[in-house]
């Protein structure tokens, strides 16, 4: 037999079937989709909102600073004119939008996320009886668990991580080093909206949802417990954030002059003998700190933002990483359980 009737009977040949488990994964994706569509065009559409935000607050800040520059207005000292002050107040006005309106639109992602994806995720699936049906169609119940979260999981980690890079840059270049605004990174809404913090927070706020969701199966008292547990992990955080990394310490003059950009945790006098003392320790004894001239500062200066920012991430990882671990687990229970009773 030649070789061109090989080929020819190769070429016309049925294609192999598709296995049933590809078919099953493609099934899962498909209905995840269809479950989470709304989520997910929501997700994109706020962020495109808020991107397109951010590079119209960058590019239109450029075009002012460019101006400011042309006219010599640039240094401070010439800010006292009419023509210089003209300019200045736009660009005042947009510095006032990125930090008054936009970071804490965007310090309150972690918690929406948490609250409107991670927790109904599967509180509505268990409150509607829809995961054991799912588990009787021979599916497992971690592929089940894995594909129902992945797309929801993998749009809040590039939604997150887009506005927090955008963020990022935005305050970088624009208010950081910028002419006017003056926002160091520690303070208020600045941090939490910069570096990988905000997407470690999104990302355990979705896992603590999920897991809520699961204990609950209920989907309001999800959403609401989330909410609250959210807001109570970002306080205590937020209480323990200064004792993350070690503070520098130092004797400064009176005046109180501290480091450019740096985070004052604490300050008090400094007696005549040497003593550092608290401030409260001079209420009502005045005649103690009247002669002190200089005072004790604790303080985190500007290069401890990213080990700060670094070990909080870890911590948000390990977190994360457990309350999914016990979302699999208990979906493994719940299917060996559901097993169970159908073989009794």
């Amino acid at each position: 037999m030649s070789t061109d009737v090989l080929t020819e009977r190769a070429a016309t040949a049925p294609a192999a079937p598709e296995s049933p488990t590809r078919r099953r994964r493609g099934r899962l994706l498909w209905l995840t989709w269809r479950q989470s569509r709304i989520t997910l065009w929501a997700i994109a559409g706020l962020l495109v909102l808020a991107s397109a935000t951010l590079l119209w607050l960058h590019f239109s800040l450029q075009q002012m600073v460019d101006d400011l520059d042309r006219a010599g207005c640039y240094d401070s000292d010439t800010w006292s004119t009419i023509n210089c002050w003209s300019l200045i107040d736009p660009i005042d006005s947009r510095s006032v939008v990125y930090a008054q309106w936009l970071q804490p639109a965007a310090a309150a992602v972690p918690l929406l996320l948490g609250m409107f994806v991670g927790a109904p995720l599967l509180a509505q699936e268990y409150e509607r009886g829809t995961v054991r049906l799912a588990w009787t169609q021979s599916v497992s119940p971690l592929r089940w668990l894995g594909a129902r979260i992945v797309l929801p999981g993998l749009a809040a980690l590039a939604a997150a991580g887009v506005l927090a890079v955008l963020m990022t840059w935005v305050w970088w270049v624009d208010i950081a080093h910028g002419p006017v605004a003056f926002d160091p990174p520690f303070q208020g809404f600045t941090y939490p909206v910069l570096g990988v913090v905000p997407v470690a927070w999104s990302l355990f706020a979705l896992a603590l949802g999920l897991l809520v969701g699961q204990l609950l199966r209920r989907t309001v008292a999800a959403i609401l417990v989330t909410g609250v547990l959210v807001a109570a992990a970002q306080g205590l955080i937020w209480w323990a954030r200064p004792f993350l990394y070690p503070t520098v310490q130092e004797v400064v003059p009176l005046d109180g002059w501290q480091p450019h950009n740096a985070w004052l945790v604490d300050r008090g006098p400094v007696l005549a003998d040497g003593r550092w003392v608290s401030t409260d320790s001079c209420r009502g004894h005045w005649e103690r700190c009247a002669s002190t001239t200089h005072s004790w500062i604790e303080y985190h200066p500007a290069d401890h933002f990213v080990p700060i920012q670094l070990i909080e991430t870890g911590i948000l990882v390990a977190l994360t990483a457990t309350a999914l671990a016990l979302v699999f687990h208990r979906a493994r229970r719940d299917g060996h359980s559901l097993r169970a009773t159908r073989r009794a």
